[in-house]
């Protein structure tokens, strides 16, 4: 009957002695192998929404203007074509401004070849490289969707010089 042996457990007599090293020279013949990460262990339990907030505390981005409604604004979006990665400006007037936090979002309108088109950019998503706004203008409305109704010069919003 064969017995059995458990590969994990060695015996140090069977042990080649050129092998067998103290701490020391271990650390220095694998210097290639990673030490485990740094776990930090919280004592208490945090609730579900408290581990929602501090992930979306991580995701904010910080270098992002005051950005109001009426404003022209130039979007800085990622374009990812086959394995190359450019960023391409859409500028146009802020019709919108929904949510707040992580999923604060912009509405964006812009006159392409004679016809509106509007985007809806997510301002802390990683599609979205820069923001820069290009000028403030003079509203006195949150939302400014009468302007989808104007072609041509009427479309145009006044320039607040004041923030």
């Amino acid at each position: 009957m064969a017995t059995e042996t458990d590969p994990t457990t060695t015996d140090p007599s069977t042990e080649d002695p050129s092998t067998a090293a103290d701490p020391q020279t271990v650390d220095q013949a694998a210097p290639d192998v990673a030490a485990p990460a740094a776990v930090t262990v919280t004592t208490g339990k945090l609730s579900a929404r408290a581990l929602i907030e501090e992930f979306e505390a991580t995701q904010l981005k910080s270098d992002l203007p005051e950005i109001y409604v009426g404003d022209t604004v130039k979007v800085g979006v990622r374009i990812r074509e086959g394995n190359k990665e450019r960023v391409q400006p859409y500028e146009g007037v802020v019709i919108a401004k929904r949510h707040g936090g992580l999923n604060q979002t912009i509405t964006v309108r812009r006159i392409f070849q004679g016809i509106g088109v509007e985007r809806v950019f997510m301002l802390h998503s990683p599609q979205v490289a820069s923001v820069k706004v290009e000028r403030r203008g003079k509203v006195r409305r949150a939302k400014l969707f009468y302007l989808r109704d104007r072609v041509g010069k009427a479309t145009r919003v006044k320039q607040r010089f004041d923030r």
